[in-house]
């Protein structure tokens, strides 16, 4: 008798520890794709999830997908916790997916970082600028571009490569060039005007997807290119002879951004998730191998060899978008932008 107790006992546990295992919290996150995924999976999430019992899933896409997704998935959100550029995070607010985070540590955040009623937060910061490949510029003798106007220069005649307008970088270009124009966010004409006669007829592709930007960088079919502080230096880091340039306009600032997905039974580890995001421990990794300019003052930020670091100065000088006229005007543009620029 002894012994079938026994044994339904120790069926009980292993049915018990099943159930467990089974039941172990999960929490999904969304995110940006190529090495901003690779340091989430490999640097960020295991200590998370060891820490708090819960596996974490990814879901990789620009931040346009990731609000699309939001908005197909509404009457059943499947993301805990999304990761987008700032612009679209606007976005994601106003139609009411982000929930207020709570316990943000605000005396040790940047009041750049904050969002209104704590519906996001900055993860990062990021420059957008102007990058290059090294090598080939000194083989050609070619002198580092400086401004934003070095992309006009015929000589790099489809050896220039720009993300498209539906991504911040190319949006980011597309407002410098109508500014130039002497107009503005409220005035594009002469940002498209711009990208039609002097920069498209230099640009290989308008590529979106950070994983085929570095191959062309690699193959050398490009030399020149619209990108991200945090992009380039993750490039350098792979020993590709990057050079990353602020315009002497300006650079222009991209917050990486975060926030809870609002949901009738919201997940508890998406609150913790994000603050945990905010640690200076985090900042400081996410700043090293990222190279994000961190929003918490209490982390160590260092300058990059190959990659200026939007910290300090260089971070108080960047361009700040006016998101509201953006948001109200984006979906025409991006129509006008596939008729005119991207046929």
């Amino acid at each position: 008798m002894g012994k079938v107790v026994a044994v339904l006992a120790a069926a009980t546990l292993a049915a018990l520890s099943a159930t467990a295992a089974h039941a172990q919290q999960k929490l999904v996150v969304a995110g940006y794709g190529g090495s901003f995924e690779d340091i989430m999976r490999q640097e960020i999430f295991p200590a998370f999830g060891k820490q708090h019992g819960v596996e974490l899933e990814y879901v990789a896409g620009n931040s346009t997908n990731t609000v699309a997704r939001l908005q197909a998935q509404k009457s059943n959100q499947q993301v805990d916790v999304a990761i987008i550029d700032d612009g679209p995070m606007y976005q994601a607010i106003a139609l009411g997916f982000c929930a207020p985070i709570q316990g943000l540590p605000k005396d040790d955040l940047y009041k750049t970082a904050l969002y209104k009623d704590d519906k996001a937060v900055a993860l990062g910061i990021v420059a957008t600028g102007i990058m290059y490949n090294k090598k080939v510029f000194e083989e050609k003798k070619w002198a580092p571009p400086t401004s934003w106007d070095d992309l006009k220069d015929p000589k790099y005649k489809q050896l220039l490569v720009i993300p498209p307008l539906n991504n911040t970088y190319g949006l980011h270009a597309l407002v410098q060039y109508a500014r130039e124009g002497g107009g503005s966010e409220k005035n594009v004409d002469a940002g498209f005007k711009t990208f039609k006669d002097k920069v498209g007829p230099n640009v290989l592709v308008y590529e979106p997807s950070p994983g085929k930007m570095t191959e062309l960088f690699s193959s050398g079919q490009a030399v020149i290119g619209v990108w991200g502080s945090g992009r380039a230096k993750a490039f350098a880091d792979t020993g590709f002879p990057v050079g990353f340039v602020y315009p002497r306009e300006g650079a222009y600032a991209l917050l990486s951004s975060v926030c809870p997905i609002a949901k009738d039974k919201p997940n508890p580890a998406a609150q913790a998730f994000i603050n945990y995001l905010m640690t200076p421990e985090v900042q400081t990794k996410l700043g090293s191998s990222y190279g994000y300019g961190p929003v918490n003052k209490k982390a160590q930020a260092k300058d990059n060899p190959n990659v200026p670091m939007p910290i300090g100065e260089r971070a108080a000088k960047l361009i700040v978008l006016d998101w509201d006229t953006v948001n109200q005007n984006r979906d025409d543009w991006n129509k006008r932008w596939t008729r005119e620029i991207e046929r």
